[in-house]
């Protein structure tokens, strides 16, 4: 682990917040600041969910980047000290370019050109072959005509992605080429991911277990978080098509400590060598989608923020002070922070709407909130992070977007927050409620494979 210079700019003994984005994500990082005893007051966006607004006060401007000036002037009004921002949209839009204005304001989020690695999966390509990553091989194309002939070219199974953002519903992974060609046809040709899928890069499909390895970067400094895994798939045993994530937990047993290691220095370390020789900065959280083939652990695609449902997992069993640490990886001095994870295991099991992720239904009255988290034994807990929620009628919240709650439970291991996490989500009822069983089964299932 390389070391950041010290810097002297000290975190506000009481810190003004604003997060933005409206999510479980954003739920989940602001229950967690809520305890740090340097914050002084919390903003949250002003499109909020309910979880949201039960924490902190709602920005009266809009983000829209329009509403640039405005918006400045609440910031300074507010005397806001730290922006932690959510969504990769924002910072692939440039926010933390517009508002990071040291010593006044930090943000916690990359620049525009850092998370690049995101939101150009063509460009990753090249980044990461030029500095030697192990990774999926792939090649972008943006005229149907080619990516068909490679296609054909192929006899083994493909994976087809949009290069830009597509809330983690642009990969498809094709069984043969039929579903292949399908996939390039649809969005190349009938633009199913609009501009976002103008380039599509077209990969090998690599086989094994798949895992969320974030990190927090200051610009030299990298600390490895305890791993996850996701299940992005709507269906039990993770069949149809993609989402924006179904679930997670943490920490997964395929991260042994040798394994993390070999990630950080064949994957974190030569990335953000490759990222300065760029010239480029990068202080945020990297997120490595990463996939264990029988050759070793190699990159699928590159996020640049938090994971969403991944977050929640994370902050469920967080130890420290999380808004101190997020003002030091800002400031370029992550080697000063000091925190951990409790022992044990967290699972996130995520309830969504009828409908998601193509069309979900919203508006509809949502109960069971409570009696899900009284649910445990006394050294267990669980914690319901709103997602797409709104404030309904006399105070009672509704569906607002496909993922509505992130039901995260804590426990002895992974095995039992599964088995609590999934036993609070059925308390969980609004019209067309569903939600997956079967969060954690494959390591669970491989485990238990393993004794027989």
């Amino acid at each position: 682990m390389s070391k950041s210079k010290s810097n002297p700019l000290p975190c506000p003994a009481k810190c003004n917040v604003f997060i933005a984005g409206t999510g479980g994500r954003e739920h989940a990082l602001a229950w967690k600041l809520k305890q740090s005893p340097r914050l002084g007051k919390l903003w949250v966006d002003p499109n909020a969910n309910v979880g949201l607004r039960q924490l902190g006060a709602v920005c009266p401007q809009s983000l829209d980047p329009k509403n640039k000036f405005h918006f400045k002037r609440f910031l300074e009004k507010e005397s806001i000290h730290l922006i932690v921002v959510g969504p990769e949209t924002l910072l692939a839009a440039g926010f933390a370019d517009q508002y990071h204005d040291p010593p006044n304001r930090l943000v916690f989020g990359p620049t525009q050109s850092a998370c690049k690695l995101e939101w150009d999966k063509a460009w990753c390509k090249q980044v990461l072959r030029s500095a030697g990553v192990p990774m999926a091989e792939g090649r972008p194309f943006t005229q149907l005509d080619a990516a068909l002939n490679y296609i054909n070219s192929r006899e083994d199974p493909l994976v087809i992605k949009a290069a830009g953002l597509c809330a983690g519903k642009g990969v498809t992974v094709c069984a043969n080429k039929q579903e292949a060609i399908a996939a390039a046809t649809a969005a190349l040709q009938m633009k199913s991911h609009g501009d976002a899928g103008a380039t599509i890069v077209i990969e090998e499909r690599l086989h094994g277990q798949e895992m969320s390895v974030l990190a927090l970067v200051d610009g030299k400094t990298i600390w490895m978080l305890d791993a996850c895994q996701d299940h992005k798939q709507v269906g039990e045993g993770d069949t149809g098509p993609n989402t924006g994530g179904m679930g997670a937990y943490s920490p997964t047993p395929l991260a042994t400590n040798d394994v993390l290691r070999m990630i950080e220095r064949d994957v974190f370390v030569p990335t953000l060598d490759a990222l300065r020789r760029e010239d480029i900065d990068f202080r945020g959280v990297l997120f490595a989608g990463i996939i264990l083939t029988h050759g070793g652990p190699k990159v699928l695609e590159f996020n640049c923020r938090f994971g969403d449902p991944e977050t929640q997992s994370l902050m469920a069993r967080w130890k420290g002070d999380l808004l101190e640490t997020l003002w030091l990886t800002a400031s370029g001095q992550l080697d000063q922070a000091n925190f951990s994870f409790e022992g044990g295991a967290s699972c996130c099991v995520v309830v969504c709407a009828k409908g998601y992720p193509a069309k979900p239904s919203v508006g509809n009255t949502i109960s069971g909130i409570e009696a899900a988290e009284s649910l445990g034994a006394p050294h267990q807990k669980v914690i319901c992070f709103h997602a797409g929620t709104a404030p309904g009628t006399a105070g009672v919240p509704v569906t607002s977007a496909g993922r509505v709650i992130g039901v995260t439970a804590v426990a002895e291991d992974v095995r039992i927050a599964s088995a609590l996490a999934t036993q609070a989500a059925s308390h969980i009822h609004f019209e067309g409620a569903f939600f997956r069983h079967d969060i954690a089964s494959r390591v669970l299932n491989s485990v238990t494979q393993s004794k027989r």
